[in-house]
Order: C-alpha cells, then structure tokens, then sequence
C-alpha cells in the first residue's frame, strides 16, 4: 500500500505543478478555478478507483491462494490474511472451484475499508496448468460506500516468459459515489514477481509493475496512463526504485520517471513540451 500512496503523491504532485505551469504559461488559454477543481475531483476519484483495484486484487489472489493450498476439499475455509468478519463458502467439484467472499449487510473492516456486499469468483482446478484464469464477480458491492459495478478476470501464470510468476488484472469497473458521481476504468495492470519467489522470505521480494489503463468521467474527459518502463517495487522501500509512466490528462500530460534503481523519495516529470522538472515524493 505505501507504493500505492507514493504513486498517488507522484500524480497530485505532477497535477499541482501542472496546473501552475498551464495556467502561466499563456492568458489565453489559462485553467479556470472550476476547471482546476473539476481536474482536482478527477484525480481523487481515479485515486479512490486505484485503491478499490488493489484491495479487490488482494482479496481475490490471497483467497485463492489459500484454497490451493488447503489440500482437503471443504465447504468453507479461513484464509488467515482476511479478516473474520469476512464469511468464505467454497462450492467444490472435481476440477471445479466456486469461492465466495461474504462481506455482510452491514460492512466489513478489511484493510482499512468498509465493504458490504459479495465477491464470487470461479476458475478451473488443475495443480498442473502453467495458466489460470480466475472470474469474478461483484455483487451487491460496496467499498467505502461507493457502490463497485465490474465483472473482471485475473490471469495467474506460474511461469511467464521471463520464468517468473506473473498475475494480469483486467480493470473494468464502474465507481459510484454516494453523491452520484460516476467514472469507469478500462485497462490491465500486470504483476510480475521478479525476485525472492519460493524463498519463504518477505523482504527480499522485488515485483514490477506494467499495464496500461483509462480512467472516463461522467463529464465525458478521459485520463490515460501507461508504463514504459516496469515500475520496480522492492518490498523494503516505501517507494518505487525506477521506472516510468505516460499520463496523459484533460489538461497536460507528460512522463514521471522514478530513477534508475535508488530507494529515495526523488523522481522527474518531463511534460509534453519537453520541459523537466524534480519531484520530491511526500
């Protein structure tokens, strides 16, 4: 998750900086102040969206994880990273899964977040198989009392081309807010597990990060983002040690670069026309 709050502080970074250097660099085309607030809703809504995505991918890869590796087949299990108050029912047939995550009427506490409602998720057993595809399902879902509308599918590969393991998250989801605010994402996030896979040790694990996704919003603007470069995140560092991303956004765009390999809180921005500038991550 703190990789996860670096990439936000990266964008509102950017964003801030952006807006000021838009709004200065010609009167005639100069951000309003509704303008500048609309792009600011924006990216908290695309920001509220990118928590829902990790949330859901966790719970989803930890449950199945743990089915996996319980070897008897059962009605319902505990998956130990996922809270109590979360009800799992496993429907088993041969070569057949069917798991469902209840999180009740009334709201759950899981990671931080309260979510109602149900994920369902379904894939074809075959301890064999070099590729699983995992569906799901939310239904009746609500994440922090905005309601999540997606049918969605996660690709687990044990052994991509590199040789390592690797998941490719479909991000089709519609978000609506309480307030009637509405946006959509299209796109696929892949995670790919570089380093310190079967060794039982936490923190030597490095992952890399690529993919590419749009973010639409009900006024009909469009936010894109794409790696470049893989983000390469080190479990032990708060922040992404490289990598890069396009985002292209209503009003500028540009490319954020983390650096080369060091753990520190510095990246670069180059906008569109060229000009770069330093970032200091919070």
């Amino acid at each position: 998750m703190k990789n996860l709050n670096a990439l936000k502080s990266a964008i509102l970074s950017v964003v801030v900086l952006g807006l000021t250097f838009t709004s200065c660099s010609n009167e005639d085309t100069a951000i309003d102040a509704n303008s500048q607030l609309e792009t600011g809703e924006e990216l908290i809504q695309a920001a509220e969206m990118d928590k829902i995505d990790v949330v859901l991918g966790d719970l989803i890869i930890d449950a199945y994880e743990e089915q996996e590796s319980n070897l008897a087949d059962k009605s319902g299990f505990y998956a130990k990273d996922i809270p109590a108050c979360v009800t799992i029912t496993v429907v088993a047939q041969q070569g057949y899964r069917q798991v469902t995550l209840d999180f009740g009427t009334e709201g759950c506490l899981v990671y931080g977040h309260i979510i109602k409602g149900q994920i369902v998720f379904d894939y074809t057993r075959d301890p064999q198989a070099q590729e699983i595809l995992i569906n799901y399902n939310l239904v009746d879902f609500y994440f922090d009392a905005k309601q999540v509308i997606g049918s969605r599918t996660i690709l687990k590969e044990l052994s991509n081309d590199n040789g390592n393991p690797q998941f490719t998250h479909d991000l089709s989801v519609t978000v609506i807010w309480p307030n009637g605010l509405e946006a959509s994402r299209e796109g696929t996030k892949i995670r790919e597990w570089v380093e310190g896979f079967g060794s039982g040790i936490f923190s030597d694990n490095v992952f890399e990060i690529s993919g590419d996704w749009t973010a639409t919003f009900v006024n009909g603007n469009t936010h894109t983002y794409e790696v470049i470069i893989p983000l390469r995140r080190e479990v032990i560092c708060t922040y992404f040690v490289s990598g890069s991303f396009d985002m292209q956004r209503t009003n500028f765009g540009g490319v954020f670069d983390y650096g080369s390999g060091e753990c520190d809180n510095q990246a670069t921005f180059t906008f569109n026309n060229g000009q770069e500038i330093e970032i200091t991550l919070n």
